[in-house]
């Protein structure tokens, strides 16, 4: 009786175990099958909409001529000086740090395409492994999947001239770098360095890293290899800060804040001046454009100044505090600049995807404007460009409208941010209690 009894106790664990560790599998092969499904979805749309913009570039699509001259002209030109080793500092469009040459002269990697061909194709390459990093980074623990769908949606809303520009190049640079710095901040310091000696701008994303440790290994390792990169083409060009005297003279860029105003001022005529083409951009001329420029310089040294304060009053530190610093920091000298090219918006969609690969970033509702800038800002250009030029009813509301925009969202930003790490200290008040 008592071998009897106790035979169906045995069978009962495994008839009850066995269904929970099924579903448990079932569940697991269920996620992995969506995610396979998620990727190729990416991986279909990347290819069908570069595909898209490429096509584009190539055919006259909306005076994607004006895009291609460029590469076809002015890069070309530029490579055909440094192929002699020597910077182009004789022309004033030459704006860039010595480690541009790098990226005019990597056509060179690709001898069998023409100049045109193999720049574009190594800009296309770019924008993949910039989507495939963020991909990868929604992996991690906080991650999402917005980010990579933010940049893959976005950058074909430009059309053509992303790939006409080197500014994708610069761009997965200060990717790359944000996204290295959260577990090593070594080597997102000497990304960021490199990116620091294409354009400068990428340093910033050194702005928001944790205090301590972190800090100090990024910031000494971006030293070091802009040193490095510094005595390299030293010794491989002349005058390598020659770049730095063709910024002074720079005006008022028609698509920037301050030329926004003169625009409507322009079109109610309030004000008597022109536009004219220097420097590589259509800028105003006429009285006041001097008074603008200077009030631009004065902007962006009060938001470097505000910024400053942020970094020494900050006090609380998420995972993504150093991607949606990055951001408002790219944000505040853009939209305070003298100069706000349309490719400038690569370089702001590009970390508003960093940003949103976070779940604790601050700037979803920033990022998302940011996307709707953009859209308009396609219409400036190519679409209705002339129209710009012409400072026609339809061009002032647009640049008016768009510029109006990025102001919003980079108050917005700075506010979010600063409201998010700047905490006040409770502990006064929790002893009160």
């Amino acid at each position: 009786m008592t071998t009897t009894s106790s035979l169906p106790a045995d069978p009962v664990a495994p008839a009850t175990a066995a269904p929970a560790s099924h579903r448990r599998r079932r569940t697991s092969s269920e996620a992995a099958a969506r995610r396979r499904g998620a990727l190729l979805g990416i991986a279909g749309f990347w290819l069908a909409s570069r595909a898209a913009m490429l096509w584009m570039l190539v055919n006259d699509f909306f005076s994607s001529n004006l895009v291609r001259v460029e590469v076809t002209a002015t890069y070309h030109n530029w490579y055909d000086v440094l192929s002699t080793w020597t910077l182009p500092q004789n022309d004033i469009m030459w704006q860039y740090p010595p480690a541009a040459a790098a990226v005019f002269l990597s056509p060179d990697l690709l001898p069998f395409l023409t100049y045109f061909q193999a720049f574009v194709a190594l800009t296309v390459l770019c924008d993949g492994v910039v989507l495939l990093g963020l991909v990868r980074a929604a992996r991690r623990s906080d991650g999402s999947m917005a980010g990579a769908l933010l940049w893959l949606v976005a950058l074909p809303m430009m059309m053509a001239t992303p790939f006409a520009r080197y500014d994708i190049q610069v761009t997965l640079l200060a990717v790359f770098a944000l996204l290295a710095l959260r577990s090593r901040p070594r080597a997102g310091g000497v990304v960021a360095g490199i990116g620091a000696m294409v354009k400068v701008w990428p340093l910033l994303t050194l702005l928001g890293t944790p205090r301590g440790r972190s800090t100090r290994d990024a910031l000494v390792a971006a030293a070091l290899s802009c040193a490095a990169l510094l005595a390299v083409f030293a010794a491989l060009f002349s005058d390598t800060f020659g770049f730095l005297g063709n910024q002074g003279d720079r005006g008022v860029q028609v698509e920037s804040l301050g030329g926004s105003v003169l625009m409507a001022a322009r079109f109610l005529d309030l004000w008597p001046g022109g536009i004219d083409f220097q420097y590589g951009a259509f800028e105003y001329i006429g009285p006041y454009v001097p008074d603008i420029a200077r009030a631009s310089l004065a902007l962006t040294l009060a938001g470097f100044l505000l910024l400053l304060l942020w970094r020494v009053r900050a006090n609380h530190w998420t995972s993504a505090t150093p991607f949606d610093a990055a951001l408002c920091a790219i944000m505040v000298f853009t939209v305070t600049s003298r100069v706000i090219s349309p490719q400038y918006m690569i370089w702001l969609l590009g970390l508003a995807a960093v940003c949103l690969t976070s779940r604790n970033t601050t700037q979803r509702p920033v990022a998302w404007l940011l996307v709707a800038a953009n859209a308009l800002t396609t219409l400036i250009f190519p679409v209705w460009y002339a129209d710009i030029l012409a400072t026609s009813a339809l061009g002032t509301v647009l640049l008016c409208v768009r510029n109006g925009l990025l102001l919003y969202a980079t108050v917005w930003s700075v506010v979010r941010l600063w409201k998010a790490t700047v905490l006040r200290d409770r502990a006064p008040e929790a002893a009160a209690a």
